[in-house]
């Protein structure tokens, strides 16, 4: 079995994000908040945790603040009682490189000499973006077991979504025999690895084990992005591996992905369990009071710490810190991420003077099939509503992306609004 102090988890921060927008107009994409009290950031390094990896180092770029603030508030602490770590690798400029990041293998380039000095055997290349739970050691262990070079993690796709990954080919040993990405039509016929299967494909999961001195080596070539120039170039010429992982996997890729992948978290039988004993997800301890409800109806919805919910509805939606609902408040298939922090009175005070509303939900308010990101100001009477097919479009404080209604952080709806 493999010892994972020997293992340097490395995860990608993530490039612009710009098909989670407006989510990521002042965050980096794994900062973005999930099921009601997690980071995205949260999963992969919960992984590194529970799989016993101590050696923990994140590549940041894009609008990183939030992030770093995060993972420095939640995962620095621990460091004073262990021999690992959890890092920042933000990018900087220096005399060999003058660019920022040019894609995930570059990321990984200009930050070489800290993953050295990290000392271990294996590279664990990470996603900040995807909703999983793996252990890594198992992943590791077959990696090492068959004497890979490199080893990707690859899930079973059905037909119907396969154009929408990279599908490698492998072989009956598990050796990866080619990789294809996003292939279309008649481009797949010949591609199936579990043929007479429901999901006769396999894709890349964008996760990978290096041996740390061939990681070294293949960086030194040419190309910028793992997916589209490291892997194929050494499938041709290094033992490549494909570890199956048929357990619940998303990437959250898309801002409809990202809404269906949280309110699958409402379900009772959600894909992933949020309350297992055995592998927590960790996140910032924020110490906050528990949720108060009060006269209202709650039916399959998350609600995290510190919500207050009066008089209201509320049906298959997640309910995020510090919310503010109600009274007379329908929500139906919704996340409201609630809150940075509580008003203090003297800016209710103000907030009255100015005629805006108070950070949260007003009263008679009905929000269906919406994201209200942190801090936003729904006021009094307003109506988003559930319109099929509604068309994309922008506004100050509102933009319709893949039918859904997303109001951004610290946005304001006034008084009586109809979206």
């Amino acid at each position: 079995m493999a010892n994972m102090r020997d293992v340097l988890g490395l995860i990608l921060g993530g490039g612009r994000g710009t098909r989670l927008y407006p989510l990521t107009l002042k965050r980096a994409k794994p900062a973005v908040p999930i099921a009601g009290k997690y980071r995205l950031i949260d999963i992969p390094i919960s992984n590194c945790l529970n799989s016993g990896i101590e050696k923990i180092a994140i590549l940041t770029q894009f609008k990183s603040v939030s992030l770093h603030r995060h993972v420095m508030r939640t995962y620095a602490p621990r460091d004073i009682f262990t021999k690992g770590w959890v890092e920042i690798l933000a990018a900087e400029q220096s005399e060999e490189f003058s660019n920022w990041y040019q894609g995930t293998a570059d990321a990984v380039r200009q930050q070489w000499i800290e993953i050295e000095n990290a000392r271990t055997k294996y590279v664990l290349v990470l996603a900040g973006d995807h909703l999983y739970r793996m252990d890594y050691r198992k992943f590791v262990d077959y990696h090492i077991e068959t004497g890979a070079d490199i080893t990707l993690a690859v899930q079973p796709v059905e037909a119907k979504y396969a154009s929408s990954f990279g599908i490698l080919k492998r072989s009956p040993d598990g050796e990866i025999l080619s990789f294809t990405e996003k292939p279309q039509g008649d481009a797949l016929k010949g591609l199936e690895s579990l043929p007479g299967t429901d999901k006769p494909y396999l894709g890349s999961m964008g996760i990978y084990v290096f041996e740390t001195d061939l990681l070294y080596e293949l960086l030194q070539l040419p190309g910028d992005d793992f997916g589209h120039d490291i892997i194929p170039r050494a499938i041709k010429d290094h033992r490549v591996m494909g570890y199956v992982f048929d357990g619940y996997w998303a990437d959250i890729g898309t801002i409809r992905r990202f809404y269906e992948v949280n309110l699958e978290m409402t379900s009772r039988g959600r894909p992933l369990d949020l309350f297992s004993r055995g592998w927590r997800i960790y996140t910032r301890p924020r110490f906050l009071p528990p949720s108060e409800i009060c006269n209202s109806r709650i039916d399959q919805a998350l609600i995290a710490d510190g919500a207050h919910i009066f008089d209201s509805e509320i049906t298959q939606s997640v309910i995020g810190l510090r919310s503010m609902i109600g009274p007379n408040v329908t929500i139906r298939s919704s996340i409201i991420m609630g809150a940075d922090y509580y008003e203090p009175e003297d800016e209710k005070e103000e907030n009255i003077r100015l005629g805006r509303p108070h950070i949260g939900i007003a009263e008679g308010t009905i929000i269906e099939s919406a994201i209200i990101d942190k801090n936003a100001r729904i006021g009094r009477n307003v109506h988003i509503r559930h319109i099929p097919d509604r068309p994309d479009e922008e506004h100050e404080n509102w933009v319709a992306s893949e039918g859904l209604v997303i109001v951004p952080k610290s946005a304001i709806i006034p008084d009586g609004t109809v979206i």
